[in-house]
């Protein structure tokens, strides 16, 4: 499918390939934007692009048949690179970022150039991006360089100020349910709901989609609503959860973040509930919510859990911020 698996960054992909056209390419791009909304696609696909051995005439895309295109795929291909942080790690290793600009200081071997994508940028220590910093100053002739990140921001000025950054904008409403209905295992009733508390990212939508999730948050809500919550079982409840994401701490801190998101959905909704009434026969477990505290306690609340999001993604003991967010709840 080439270029036409990539939905929603038309603008991107026209610019790339005008700047491959004219000889203009950077040797290191940062793409900075929310999770889920097609970076690490685009990255990769722009690669194949670039590795491609027999490309579609009169058109700048991949063949997706050649042998070099099947082995980016299968990430095997000897010029390609695609590195991330381990799930069980809190940060990028330096032992990634050392073999990565080991690879590519060697010769390309299949043509011209070495591409190498390294997502998780925002996971950079001093170390590792120190580590780093050498090839991003005098990469390897012929080599391109491609991080992904969420934001800027996020990254060290060091890094930052040697690449191009370029942003990737959340996908329309309407795209978001397009591809949510491609899949079987979403039921069409739940698109809309699920295309909205996306933000447009439809990996976001994808991961919000698992019915235990849903089956969670109306516990937590039912809980909430009840006059003396027990916060000690909903702890238990959670934790249960969040280990059947597996083992490693970035499954579980995904996963927490999800129901975190589902959370503060339900929050918002019984704000709304508590400031129009009208709103309480369509939002049953929201609107017992609003009744027991209020819109001040409610926003309270959902400013609670806005801040437990923040604490896991900048990797806080994920047991103490549920155990603090649930005190907090209650």
């Amino acid at each position: 499918m080439g270029w036409q698996r990539v939905r929603g960054h038309d603008a991107l992909i026209e610019g790339f390939r005008r700047v491959v056209e004219r000889g203009r390419l950077a040797h290191a791009y940062l793409f900075v934007g929310p999770p889920g909304v097609g970076k690490r696609l685009f990255a990769r696909q722009l690669a194949k692009t670039l590795l491609c051995e027999s490309p579609p005439s009169g058109k700048w895309d991949s063949c997706d048949a050649c042998a070099a295109c099947a082995l980016v795929d299968a990430e095997t291909h000897p010029d390609f690179f695609a590195v991330a942080r381990p799930d069980e790690k809190l940060e990028m290793p330096i032992e990634v970022i050392r073999e990565l600009c080991n690879g590519l200081a060697l010769k390309p071997a299949r043509g011209g150039r070495k591409i190498a994508v390294l997502d998780d940028a925002d996971d950079l220590n001093e170390e590792s991006a120190n580590s780093f910093l050498k090839t991003l100053e005098e990469p390897p002739p012929g080599s391109l360089l491609i991080l992904i990140g969420t934001t800027a921001d996020r990254q060290l000025p060091t890094i930052r100020s040697r690449c191009q950054v370029i942003p990737f904008a959340p996908l329309v409403d309407e795209l978001v349910e397009e591809l949510l209905g491609a899949n079987a295992d979403i039921e069409p009733a739940d698109i809309p709901r699920l295309a909205r508390l996306s933000g447009g990212s439809p990996g976001l939508a994808r991961g919000l989609a698992d019915p235990k999730l849903w089956a969670f948050r109306t516990q937590v809500l039912e809980e909430l609503a009840r006059p003396n919550p027990d916060s000690p079982k909903l702890f238990r409840e959670w934790q249960t959860l969040l280990e059947d994401a597996g083992k490693d701490a970035g499954s579980q801190r995904r996963r927490a973040s999800l129901v975190l998101r589902l959370l503060i959905d339900g929050f918002r909704v019984a704000l709304r509930v508590a400031t129009n009434r009208s709103l309480a026969r369509s939002a049953s477990e929201e609107a017992k919510l609003a009744d027991r505290f209020g819109e001040d306690s409610l926003l309270k609340r959902l400013d609670r859990c806005l801040e437990a999001d923040f604490q896991i993604d900048r990797r806080v003991q994920l047991v103490l911020v549920l155990e603090a967010l649930l005190d907090a709840l209650v």
